[in-house]
């Protein structure tokens, strides 16, 4: 599963081909050098960025889609460092995200691409893909793993359960809408398997937290009991528990973009120019 480099007839063999041809190419082949070429020959990093994030091929596969389907590590991992890469398109034909696509490689390869396959999934997990996303026959990735594939199941149920958890952090910390909030639970309805996260149990745990917010404000007696504050705790030994939000801010520039190619935390890869 190793590079297939390009070879030295490689201007010959790419000679009018535009640059989304090219792009695709290199994702279907793993090939990085020919990546790297098309994306240094942009103009600009956005420029980059708009070719990675809108080529398509005529069935309506994204370039992350036809690298998943492959199973291609390397060249997956070259796109997740650049910086503004989308990591949860949908496909036209099946409404797939590429976490559906490399299940799916998964499967086809069969046992002896589990661990190969998992890693994939890992990196693709922390670049920040969805796990909760469901395609147009209502199946998230975790849906589409072969039963025999328990650890990869296990994997993006919990994968799941996280954003589950992060997104009342979010509501907490940074107080979203309520309407935004309801708005992400219609869209994820939760997996549909045998998983420790219950969206019923979820719903109500929010029901109960509003109307507790509601009661505090108020004053009065909405059905939930309303308590003084307690007195502060005495002096601790143990740190506090604290929560630490990354933002990724975007950069602008007109010289012609550098490709990452190390490895690092994906959830602030970028094109470096």
């Amino acid at each position: 599963m190793a590079d297939i480099q390009a070879s030295p007839d490689h201007d010959e063999e790419f000679e009018g081909a535009s640059p989304g041809e090219q792009i695709i190419e290199a994702c279907r082949r793993n090939n990085t050098d020919l990546l790297t070429e098309v994306i240094m020959a942009c103009e600009s990093p956005e420029k980059a960025v708009l070719l990675l994030n809108e080529t398509k091929t005529v069935m309506g596969n994204y370039i992350y889609h036809e690298a998943a389907l492959r199973g291609n590590y390397e060249v997956i991992d070259m796109l997740l460092d650049q910086e503004g890469f989308e990591c949860d398109p949908i496909n036209r034909m099946e409404g797939d995200t590429p976490l559906h696509s490399i299940v799916r490689w998964i499967n086809q390869e069969g046992e002896p691409a589990h661990e190969y396959g998992a890693e994939i999934i890992d990196m693709m997990l922390e670049a920040g893909s969805d796990p909760r996303i469901r395609n147009i026959a209502r199946l998230t990735p975790e849906e589409l793993v072969d039963p025999a594939n328990v650890s990869l199941r296990r994997r993006l149920q919990v994968a799941a359960s996280e954003h589950i958890s992060s997104q009342w952090i979010d509501v907490e910390k940074h107080g979203l809408k309520e309407e935004e909030s309801e708005e992400e639970d219609d869209d994820y309805e939760g997996s549909g398997s045998d998983s420790d996260f219950d969206p019923e149990e979820f719903k109500r745990e929010k029901e109960r937290r509003k109307k507790e917010k509601e009661a505090l404000a108020n004053g009065v007696g909405t059905g939930v009991e309303v308590h003084a504050p307690p007195p502060p705790p005495p002096p601790s030994h143990s740190p506090p528990n604290k929560h630490h939000h990354t933002s990724h801010t975007s950069h602008t520039s007109h010289h012609t973009p550098q490709v990452v190619h190390s490895h690092h935390d994906h959830g602030s890869s970028g094109i470096i120019h």
